[in-house]
């Protein structure tokens, strides 16, 4: 810049221009911005100190992962209160079984083909019992977070739907699940074939989910079965145990209108297969042995459903937090019991 403007002042004096130059053509530091506007920033005069709280609260959020508690008050400044209830607390790492008891039976055959595949499945009917089902112990000891957000879909679908509403879209997904366990329980069959009061479901796109993967499901052993352990006192209703890729699987078919990519989407799921695969290595009606399971989510749109596969390891992972499952579940009947007069 210096030698741009001694060069200016040398052509200013030299012969045939004037001796003094024009206001017009003076150079300094802030003219050489070639007629452009000064921008001025408008956090210039901004009192810093006033505000560094209110910067820092905004960037330290930012980074902040989300818990139930600022879900719960995220949703109650937008829409007002969900419920009642309040947050849950978060508990510490589940310890544990007290009493253990194996998954697997030392006495039956670790192969799938220990037994040679039945002509036609088994399909033993569930018997109404005294003794819990899988579905209850799993509903009656969900966790403080679990109930949360349950509670928090129902009330947003109820404040969408309204409550009629919402009763009718629970009533819809309950009757879609059946018709399509009732079609898949057709296709698995001896004779493979749809019914026609089933056809509706290919357009609905659940039968076209699952095309993928009963591709690869073979040797079916029960579909719609009991099981009873005889041991631990439960019982359940499983849907289909065949052979998946070569491996004899508990296989349990769910529905979604969400993606569940990963094994963690689908809840209590993997338990639930697990207190089946526990019940059938223990059940006599059942001569197998079974080690693995399978979810598979399927959608409605037809989009390829996502198998979780469990292999022996992950099934024992898993056996030990159904185990513990029901003892909480126990202690509660026993706590109930108690407390009821004579």
């Amino acid at each position: 810049m210096k030698a741009f403007q001694s060069l200016c002042r040398r052509l200013s004096r030299s012969p045939g221009s004037p001796a003094e130059p024009a206001p017009s053509a003076a150079f300094s530091a802030s003219s050489c911005s070639w007629g452009r506007k000064k921008t001025v920033n408008p956090y210039g005069n901004v009192d810093q100190g006033k505000y560094s709280d209110l910067v820092q609260s905004v960037l330290s959020s930012r980074a902040r992962a989300q818990t139930p508690e600022s879900l719960f008050e995220e949703d109650a400044l937008l829409y007002g209160p969900v419920s009642k209830g309040k947050p849950p607390e978060r508990g510490g790492e589940a310890g544990a079984p007290q009493s253990w008891f194996p998954l697997f039976s030392p006495e039956r055959g670790l192969s799938p083909h220990a037994a040679s595949d039945p002509a036609i499945p088994l399909k033993i009917p569930l018997q109404r019992t005294v003794i819990p089902s899988v579905t209850r112990i799993l509903q009656q000891t969900m966790t403080s977070e679990q109930l949360f957000y349950l509670e928090r879909w129902k009330q947003r679908m109820i404040l969408e739907l309204g409550e009629d509403g919402f009763a009718e879209y629970t009533s819809n997904i309950f009757l879609q699940g059946k018709r399509f366990h009732k079609a898949l329980e057709s296709i698995l069959s001896p004779q493979g074939n749809l019914k026609e009061s089933d056809e509706n479901l290919l357009e609905s796109g659940y039968i076209e989910s699952v095309q993928h993967i009963l591709k690869d499901v073979s040797g079916v052993r029960a579909v719609e079965s009991a099981v009873h352990h005889e041991t631990l006192k439960y019982v359940g209703l499983l849907d289909c145990v065949a052979e998946y890729q070569g491996k004899l699987c508990v296989i349990d078919w769910k529905t979604s209108e969400k993606p569940k990519p990963f094994i963690r989407n689908t809840f209590d799921n993997p338990l639930q297969v697990v207190a089946y695969v526990g019940a059938i290595n223990h059940d006599a009606n059942y001569s197998f042995q079974v080690q693995c399971g399978l979810i598979v989510v399927a959608y409605k749109d037809g989009s390829p459903a996502h198998p979780h596969f469990m292999d022996a390891e992950l099934c024992s992972q898993y056996w030990a937090k159904w185990l513990l499952r029901l003892e909480e579940y126990t202690k509660k009947e026993k706590k109930q019991n108690s407390q009821k007069p004579d």
